[in-house]
């Protein structure tokens, strides 16, 4: 994986709102990602290939229609990676505080 472009796919509100729109409806045409954006054709594909390259989302042409599928495999690994070990810290702090208010050892 290349975190470098899944964070810079990320760091945009616009190919955050794709993955939204895809994580609701998976496998969308360009088209129906514009109707629930106020971008040209040629900005969202932009911003679709910038998602590509980072594999957050394939494509798959059936006939002429290319339709847009979210692959959640990249977001897991930087959970993986980046929150999860920061999350179970955070839990055992709050364990261990919620031991001590309650007088428990």
């Amino acid at each position: 994986m290349d975190t470098d472009k899944v964070f810079k796919a990320l760091a945009d509100p616009t190919r955050r709102k794709l993955l939204d729109l895809l994580s609701e409806t998976n496998g969308q045409t360009l088209g129906q990602l514009c109707e629930n954006l106020d971008m040209a054709r040629q900005s969202a594909t932009q911003h679709l290939g910038i998602l590509e390259a980072a594999n957050l989302v394939s494509t798959v042409r059936r006939g002429r229609e290319k339709r847009h599928f979210i692959n959640p495999v990249p977001l897991y690994e930087v959970y993986e990676r980046w929150v999860r070990k920061f999350e179970h810290q955070r839990l055992g702090l709050l364990h261990d505080l919620k031991n001590e208010l309650e007088g428990e050892q």
